[in-house]
């Protein structure tokens, strides 16, 4: 059998300006909205602290 992975992208809403950005729940850098610069989600060794509004996983 093939394992399945555990991570995945995850599209966020942006608290500040709205905007929908597809982010990756386990980043290794800060990820900041394409729009007004915001902190969308924070690398924490694992999974990421996520500052906005999570909408759904991406398949």
């Amino acid at each position: 059998m093939i394992p399945q992975p555990t991570s995945k992208f995850l599209r966020v809403k942006c608290e500040d300006c709205g905007n929908e950005q597809i982010v990756f729940d386990r980043p290794s850098t800060v990820v900041l909205c394409q729009v007004c610069g915001a902190t969308l989600a924070k690398p924490t060794g694992g999974k990421a602290v996520v500052r906005g509004e999570v909408l759904g996983a991406v398949e």
